[in-house]
């Protein structure tokens, strides 16, 4: 298995999705040789966290920081684009090409598209998983970008990212998306693929077990991995033009930004009314708040957040993107609206309607315990791994 982190601690959607697979897989019986990357040689400590449940874990470094004048020139004179320049580690390809011709493999996973220029020729099945349709997501930052005569070269990085992505598509025996709407997408760019789904998932028991008691005044959470630009979007459209109307009806209310890289994204946010913050256990400000509000507007994937907070009893006002990818209907398991007043609308009046809010908690958290939990998911992933190695 190929994964462009290493899979703890649980910080990123991308950890928590890997971490949870690899223990339930090995579990099932599989065995699991990891390479995997890190930013910092400080990370290291965490890899025998992944060493309980894998074979064999090698790390190796990627770039420690992206918008290196290195990255920028490596990937204007390359034919990659700079998420896989970005991503790249010196001596990984060479070191899983002596793996191979050591060891007998069945299959070979990769998680994202990027990693696999690290794959060396081989006639192993290889099964490519994508956590999200990333040349979609770079599009809407292009798209979005504040700097108009930055967003040619932009565009032109998308794409090159477009064409190494739906190249690597083809090149994998089979590839996994995370929802029905994402396989569709990848099918109508190549109809012959075979596409399977894999959706993300939630320890649910790990999420209902109780530390926290919900605070009594209002608390808007928003929580993700600000280092992803739609997280940092939605932030900034949360605090521009929702929260001041949610403020204005709700005095007493106080608004949380919680997560990874939260206070470098966010450094002049936190005031009296907003608490800026990244936490070691997210569990605890799923149960102490009072709504999740998520107003993201770019697509692909499915999102972690949703499902936490469906496990923790915390009820969800998103958008019909920040839904995506699942089948919960709005008005049973969450509130679904794409208009920043209409989300303020229905964070208020969640929050002042008991029966709604009590109605809307129990619903989700019986969604997630019976559809979205890891240990089914991770059987249907086991499953697709042993036909796979069949052939």
């Amino acid at each position: 298995m190929l994964t462009p982190y290493l899979p703890y601690p649980l910080l990123t959607g991308g950890q928590t999705r890997s971490f949870n697979l690899i223990k339930r897989l090995s579990s099932l019986g599989h065995e699991i040789t990891l390479f995997c990357l890190v930013k910092d040689n400080s990370e290291r400590v965490f890899a025998p966290q992944l060493q309980k449940f894998c074979k064999e874990v090698q790390v190796f470094n990627r770039p420690q920081k992206p918008w290196t004048l290195r990255n920028i020139l490596r990937t204007g004179f390359s034919y990659f684009p700079f998420l896989v320049v970005r991503n790249w580690a010196k001596g990984e390809k060479s070191a899983i090409e002596r793996k191979l011709e050591e060891g007998q493999f069945d299959l070979i996973h990769a998680e994202t598209f990027y990693v696999m220029p690290h794959i060396p020729k081989t006639n192993i099945p290889i099964l490519l998983v994508e956590q999200t349709i990333e040349y979609l997501v770079y599009r809407h930052y292009a798209e979005n970008y504040p700097l108009f005569f930055v967003r040619p070269f932009l565009f032109f990085d998308v794409l090159k990212m477009k064409y190494w992505e739906k190249r690597f598509w083809r090149e994998a025996t089979k590839v996994v998306a995370m929802s029905e709407e994402d396989k569709q997408i990848m099918l109508a760019q190549s109809l012959k693929l075979d596409v399977d789904i894999v959706p993300n998932g939630v320890d649910s028991d790990y999420f209902a077990e109780k530390i926290e008691e919900r605070l009594k005044e209002p608390i808007i959470l928003y929580l993700g991995n600000f280092t992803w630009l739609q997280n940092r979007e939605a932030v900034n459209i949360l605090v521009g033009k929702i929260w001041p109307i949610i403020k204005s009806k709700l005095v007493p209310a106080k608004l949380w930004i919680i997560g990874k890289d939260a206070r470098k994204f966010f450094p002049k946010l936190p005031s009296d009314d907003i608490r800026v913050e990244e936490v070691s256990d997210v569990r605890a400000v799923y149960q102490q708040a009072s709504v999740l509000v998520a107003p993201i507007y770019g697509g692909g994937g499915t999102r972690y957040k949703n499902f936490e907070a469906f496990a923790s009893g915390l009820p969800v006002v998103t958008t019909s993107i920040g839904i995506r990818g699942t089948d919960v209907k709005s008005g049973r398991e969450a509130i679904i609206s794409d208009k920043p007043e209409d989300i303020a609308r229905a964070a208020i009046e969640l929050l002042t309607n008991k029966t709604l809010y009590k109605t809307l908690a129990e619903n989700a958290r019986k969604k997630v315990k019976d559809k979205y939990d890891w240990d089914p998911i991770a059987k249907n992933l086991s499953r697709i791994y042993e036909d796979l190695g069949r052939t």
